[in-house]
């Protein structure tokens, strides 16, 4: 018995259908954009503290990654994603849809303007870098849950 479990459970894992069932859930696909705006976010700050060297093509596709998320992401915050799957979306962006779409409305303006911007040196970076992470804060601070 124990091996006919673990030989379903390993060809339903070696077949996908478990992450593809998943994949699909807006709860997840807002996981994975934030990932990538995590990712983004910390190569720019690892410049920006000196760990690394300044790369302008670098930076123009980090920030470019921010503004397409920023246009995209809100959809993945529909009626019914409030929980599951481990989200940390607060009810505040259901309760205040208004307040969150103000906060991701801002943060794609300035991703957008970054992108304008685009950062040929390091001060170039510093002076777009600092907007972006006060809108990633505040909308943090009111529209994700606390880690405990």
């Amino acid at each position: 018995m124990k091996f006919r479990t673990l030989f379903a459970a390993a060809v339903i894992g070696a077949a996908g259908f478990a992450p593809a069932i998943a994949a699909d859930e807006p709860q997840v696909v807002r996981q994975e954009m934030m990932k990538k705006v995590g990712g983004a976010t910390g190569a720019m700050a690892k410049m920006v503290k000196g760990e690394s060297d300044f790369d302008a093509d670098a930076t123009l596709a980090a920030l470019t990654t921010l503004s397409e998320v920023a246009a995209g992401i809100g959809e993945y915050f529909p009626e019914g994603s409030e929980t599951g799957f481990e989200t940390e979306a607060a009810p505040a962006i259901w309760s205040d849809r208004a307040g969150f779409e103000a906060k991701l409305a801002a943060f794609k303006a300035d991703a957008d303007a970054a992108v304008a911007a685009a950062p040929a040196d390091l001060d170039g970076l510093k002076a777009v870098f600092g907007p972006l992470t006060k809108n990633c804060s505040s909308c943090h601070e009111t529209y994700r849950l606390k880690k405990s």
